[in-house]
């Protein structure tokens, strides 16, 4: 690599590029299936239909991704190591509309709708990035530690056993279904609903909950990964999450936790075709409420790209950052018309930069280039579906930790003394993105259409952050170079 060459457009060996890109698709490949799994599932398809979408999101993950990454004319990519996959945000109003019109014509219906949000996305990208100067360090550096925070709360429910997602059905003992339907019912009434046994509740929702011989494989891998990265040197270390994932899956399969029984009944092949399950309906109400939600996902996006340029000393600049959420409404678009859902930067992924130190936006390119294969060949894809979460569960601590860490060192470049106001913009910041993790029933009597905006802790602790620095600080995007140079140090280490 010559000098005038920035670590982000590094060209790794294809041997390097290729293992590296499978290390992220493995970090991202659980939280990827999850929404088509969700939404086949309350629409009410058949089990081929739900695969389909499954294979039909992998494809586009892996499609989106090489936009983002690697760059597409001056309009889109914004050319950082970025994995897209399909965001939580839109789950809410993608389920309102399946259990209204279940079937086809919801699918048409959610389609359609995704299309419409994807354009307005696309439209509106450039007066989104116009943000960029409402985040200076004491923002952005609030905001990662919120997104590593908030990331903790997957990786420890991938430990523990918890279903993946917001909305994922739990597993309920039949002999507990009537204990959890009285207490939906006093839910929805207002009265509190306690088990006479409260060690006993998490058992009754998921008779597997908290097993400690997941909890055992998970510290496994763990102590792998720690164990590689103490140890370890160059390309080993850089792909210690790898190799540990890989570890933990051979213990997986010898203890009987892991299965390879759907991958010998799936598919060779499967073409991923537009307007599978036929024309995309579109209804105005519902492409306007989808709008909000990619406004939602475009500042949590933003975050997401601040914290990358920060870890990869790479300035992000309007120019840039329009060109990214650009692409998160191409995203939408695209995953309309190939029968999935919209799309945005997943911050899992950025927390697996922290940990390697590998910067170069090919990794990415080369893991959208087997998200695509994954959906083309259901074989491999199933493959990679029957490893446990357990096991990502123990490389979630390290890679969600370093992004919150990365927040820490970004936050160790703001000036506390001169200026006291910035304790407190960290400081409320930090509660209002604890909201939803310690208290997610927080909304219950709020309107339904705000839970979109107040269902993450990332998009209201930004929004804190934001106000309150303009009520302190006054406007202006600030000296971004402490930030920069508090990312790098880690590099130097």
């Amino acid at each position: 690599m010559t000098a005038s060459v920035h670590p982000v457009d590094e060209q790794l060996p294809l041997g390097r590029l290729t293992t590296l890109g499978l290390q992220h698709v493995l970090v991202m490949y659980a939280g990827a299936i999850a929404v088509p799994l969700i939404i086949g599932r309350v629409l009410k398809l058949s089990p081929q239909d739900v695969a389909y979408l499954i294979s039909a999101d992998l494809f586009c993950c892996g499609l989106v991704s090489l936009i983002q990454s690697l760059g597409v004319t001056q309009w889109f990519g914004i050319k950082l190591p970025v994995m897209m996959g399909v965001t939580f945000a839109a789950v809410g109003p993608m389920i309102s509309i399946a259990i209204g019109h279940p079937g086809h014509e919801g699918a048409q219906l959610i389609f359609g709708t995704v299309i419409g949000a994807g354009i307005v996305g696309m439209l509106i990208a450039p007066l989104v990035s116009r943000l960029l100067r409402f985040f200076p360090p004491v923002v952005t550096g609030t905001i990662i530690a919120v997104i590593g925070i908030t990331l903790m709360r997957i990786g420890i429910n991938w430990i523990f056993g918890v279903p993946v997602g917001p909305t994922a059905p739990m597993l309920v003992k039949p002999e507990h279904a009537e204990w959890l339907n009285a207490a939906k019912a006093a839910a929805a009434s207002g009265m509190p609903a306690v088990p006479a046994d409260l060690a006993l509740a998490p058992k009754m929702l998921n008779p597997k909950y908290a097993d400690l011989t997941g909890v055992g494989l998970a510290a496994l891998v763990l102590v792998a990964i720690m164990a590689l990265s103490r140890w370890s040197k160059g390309f080993v270390a850089n792909i210690a999450v790898l190799l540990g994932i890989v570890f933990g899956g051979v213990v997986a399969t010898a203890l009987g936790l892991m299965h390879f029984d759907k991958v010998a009944d799936a598919a060779r092949f499967g073409a991923i075709t537009p307007f599978h399950f036929g024309m995309p309906v579109f209804d105005p109400l519902l492409i306007f409420t989808m709008s909000i939600v990619m406004v939602v996902v475009m500042i949590e996006s933003t975050g997401m790209f601040l914290a990358l340029g920060d870890m990869t000393g790479r300035e992000v600049r309007q120019a840039d950052l329009t060109r990214g959420l650009r692409t998160d409404g191409l995203g939408a678009l695209i995953g309309g018309i190939f029968n999935t859902f919209p799309y945005t930067s997943f911050s899992q992924n950025v927390g697996l930069v922290a940990v390697t130190g590998v910067r170069s936006r090919f990794v990415c390119v080369a893991g959208g280039v087997i998200m695509i294969i994954l959906g083309l060949v259901p074989k491999l894809s199933a493959l990679v579906e029957s490893l446990p979460t357990v096991v990502l569960g123990g490389a979630g601590l390290v890679m969600f930790g370093m992004v919150a860490a990365t927040g820490i060192r970004i936050l160790g470049g703001v000036n506390f003394t001169a200026n006291r106001h910035n304790a407190f913009i960290v400081a409320v910041s930090l509660g209002m993105g604890m909201i939803p993790l310690v208290a997610p029933n927080f909304k219950q009597w709020m309107p339904h259409g705000l839970h979109p905006v107040i269902d993450s802790g990332i998009l209201l602790a930004s929004f804190s952050a934001i106000v309150l620095n303009l009520f302190f600080n006054g406007a202006g995007n600030g000296d971004r170079s402490a930030a920069i140079a508090a990312a790098k140090q880690a590099d130097a280490h």
